[in-house]
């Protein structure tokens, strides 16, 4: 939009969209609603006619098993929905894959997206490690060197890539559709890096020195694929799903094998520390606009529910309280607004991390994903282990759906008027262990809950 140009974003749910940050924009931005896994839910082409040029940013790795015939599916399924439209160029995000190897799952559903979409007129990217805040590969390397002094690496820590920062994949993305180039450039596919070839442990420890931080890493070579997954699991903010794709293709060099791009769109590339530096600012600075582990995908959450705004009513078991406002009911709405993330919970915080670990072990999300924004909150955040549900500042409305491993379905919902604070904790049980799970952590209840409560009223 800074260019000029008319867009028409494509969302799942126009719901989680933050348009009140694009105000300014007007009628610039267009935000249409559909999804390319369910092709019938897809605008009618009347909604996309004049459209020019389409960016294909779309992924499944973190969903879990079988992602590559997702991925496949769901690049049929844009290109079906574009070809009528006959737009002049598509371009495409993907991953750089070495020449001549055995390609894992990750990069070989990159490749296949890229067939698939090679029916429309096509300019392919392919990148080796984004750098950039709300990247996976910035949350992973930040979450280990910040967490460990000392880290016990796989090997794959040895192998090289060739980073490059955010900034310059968006000039590049940018670049490639001006019309001055756009005909050269369809049918192309081009490598895009930074001016440094890296391995995985010179990127962990060149974090460590810009945050000034001491850190050794050591190889081993005795972790396989599968502990590798495991171990990022454990050590960062990653879903197993998701690293499990990402380390079945860490063992592969991904480096640039020629460099057409940069005559192309000619620009001043970052190097890794600037990078780094540029990407801790944005999230000092509570800036960063999405995170990945904040999609849908990252948790349980059925996207029905960001519709609902009710509690199950029937069939469920429920701890209610209500207390008057100790603190203005400004305040107090803050308060409630900041639950979670760093700041903690206000009632024996080290049960809910204790519970968050015990989540973990059991193969759910845990407490690792923190919240996106230490004041603020959106329909479809992440939070911890709970999903936003409602947040509504105005009326004093706040839902949250856990996505804990739990034997039914949890709710924990907040109102607050000008005199008073309620809070219900909700739990539809699934069978006897449901009702069994909910005997045993009753008790627990009648000492969190009542003086977190409390705590809030007064404006925490």
């Amino acid at each position: 939009m800074d260019a000029g140009y008319e867009v028409l974003a494509m969302v799942r749910n126009k719901n989680r969209f933050p348009g009140e940050a694009f105000e300014e924009w007007g009628d610039q931005l267009v935000v249409i609603e559909g999804d390319f896994l369910k092709p019938h839910s897809l605008p009618e082409l009347e909604q996309i006619e004049g459209v020019e040029v389409a960016y294909y940013l779309l992924h499944s790795m973190g969903a879990g098993v079988q992602f590559a015939e997702r991925e496949k599916e769901c690049a049929q399924h844009f290109v079906d929905w574009l070809e009528p439209v006959g737009v002049r160029q598509v371009v495409y995000l993907g991953g750089i894959a070495p020449d001549n190897a055995r390609l894992s799952e990750h990069l070989e559903s990159r490749g296949e997206v890229a067939r698939v979409l090679g029916a429309l007129p096509l300019t392919t990217l392919r990148a080796s490690i984004i750098v950039g805040s709300g990247s996976a590969s910035f949350e992973i390397i930040r979450d280990l060197v910040e967490k460990l002094p000392m880290m016990i690496t796989p090997k794959w820590t040895r192998t090289r890539c060739q980073p490059i920062a955010i900034r310059n994949v968006v000039q590049y993305l940018l670049g490639v559709i001006d019309e001055r180039v756009g005909e050269k450039v369809v049918g192309q596919v081009f490598d895009i890096g930074g001016e440094e070839v890296m391995t995985y442990q010179e990127m962990l420890l060149g974090y460590a020195r810009v945050r000034g931080l001491r850190r050794c890493v050591v190889p081993v070579p005795f972790l396989s694929p599968k502990l590798s997954a495991y171990w990022l699991y454990f050590m960062t903010a990653t879903s197993f799903p998701l690293a499990r794709a990402l380390v079945g293709s860490l063992h592969l060099e991904t480096t640039c094998s020629e460099g057409k791009i940069r005559e192309v769109v000619p620009q001043k590339l970052l190097s890794y520390s600037e990078a780094i530096e540029l990407a801790l600012s944005k999230v000092a600075q509570n800036r960063v606009p999405s995170v990945w582990y904040d999609s849908l995908a990252s948790g349980k959450f059925d996207s029905r529910y960001i519709r609902s705004v009710q509690v199950p009513e029937h069939g469920v078991l429920e701890d209610a309280r209500e207390v008057a406002l100790r603190a203005s009911r400004e305040d107090v709405v803050g308060a409630v607004w900041r639950l979670g993330g760093k700041a903690g919970w206000p009632s024996m915080d080290w049960a809910w991390h204790l519970r968050g670990i015990m989540d973990k072990m059991a193969g759910g999300s845990g407490m690792r994903r923190g919240r996106r924004d230490r004041n603020d909150l959106r329909i479809g955040d992440a939070l911890d282990f709970w999903r936003v549900v409602v947040a509504d500042r105005e009326s004093g409305r706040l839902i949250l759906s856990a996505e804990m491993k739990l034997p039914g379905e949890a709710w924990l919902e907040y109102q607050i008027t000008d005199e008073s604070i309620r809070q219900r904790a909700v739990f539809r049980p699934k069978g006897l262990l449901g009702r069994l799970y909910w005997a045993s952590t009753y008790p627990f209840h009648l000492v969190i809950f009542p003086r977190m409560l409390k705590v809030l009223a007064a404006g925490w």
